[in-house]
């Protein structure tokens, strides 16, 4: 029953010997890219760097939802992880830089901390992480969620009216909470996400272990894009000639 669900996206899990011919044309996939690609024209920053940082948003979507990897987090639940890492840790970031704040209302950065950080730890738990792999719709909705809880973070962060501090202190505060997920799944005795109990072993893998390596995942790669924009803001303020100078959002 399980495994027909999964129909409903990405397919069935996969076998290593198929696994590269799974590429996928999802409409949802390519109507959000176009989504950001219109966003971009329209209110994003047109200079170089806004334009590489939209073009790799858009690379990583697609990488992410029309590849082969798609297919492989049906079997995988370390490579689901690793997929949700890129989107809040990579693309997210990559978003804010190409489409900034431009004025109206703000949301305080704790809230938008506390936000991101509660869409994922929900989506990551047993059940609520089976209902969002069963049809078209939740899985949207947890993807879409996770990648726009954190753009609004992140936007945050690299707004030029943000002061250093608050920002450093919400980037490892994200880290930290991050990691004790990360670490839940490491140290957890046993398998707890019955999608994936029997969709590892053809690629030699044991569900506990997939588990563990999904952890590790979320408690050490991810925290490196936050701990590297934590350093360069840290680097930034020290070296202004004035203490009081707020970063830039970064080219």
């Amino acid at each position: 029953m399980i495994a027909e669900s999964f129909d409903s996206y990405c397919g069935p899990p996969p076998v290593p010997d198929s696994i590269w011919l799974q590429w996928n044309f999802d409409p949802f996939a390519i109507a959000l890219m176009a989504l950001i690609a219109i966003g971009w024209f329209t209110q994003g920053r047109r200079d170089s760097a806004g334009r590489a940082a939209i073009l790799g948003a858009l690379v990583l979507v697609g990488v992410a939802f029309l590849s082969p990897i798609c297919a492989l987090t049906v079997a995988l639940f370390s490579v689901r992880v690793a997929h949700h890492v890129i989107l809040i840790s990579v693309t997210a970031p990559l978003l804010a830089l190409a489409l900034p704040w431009r004025g109206g209302p703000r949301l305080p950065l704790a809230l938008l901390a506390v936000l991101s950080a509660i869409t994922l730890w929900i989506w990551h738990a047993p059940l609520a992480y089976e209902w969002a792999i069963s049809a078209a719709l939740p899985y949207w909705l947890m993807q879409l969620t996770l990648l726009a809880t954190s753009w609004l973070f992140w936007r945050e962060i690299f707004s030029p009216q943000r002061q250093v501090g608050p920002s450093i202190l919400a980037l490892l505060s994200f880290v930290a909470q991050m990691g004790l997920l990360g670490a839940i799944l490491v140290f957890a005795r046993r398998p707890i996400y019955p999608p994936h109990f029997l969709t590892t072993e053809p690629f030699g893998i044991s569900a506990l272990s997939d588990q563990q390596l999904a952890g590790l995942v979320m408690w050490v790669p991810a925290m490196f894009p936050y701990i590297a924009v934590a350093l360069w803001l840290l680097m930034r303020f020290l070296s202004s000639p004035d203490d009081t100078k707020r970063p830039e959002t970064p080219v």
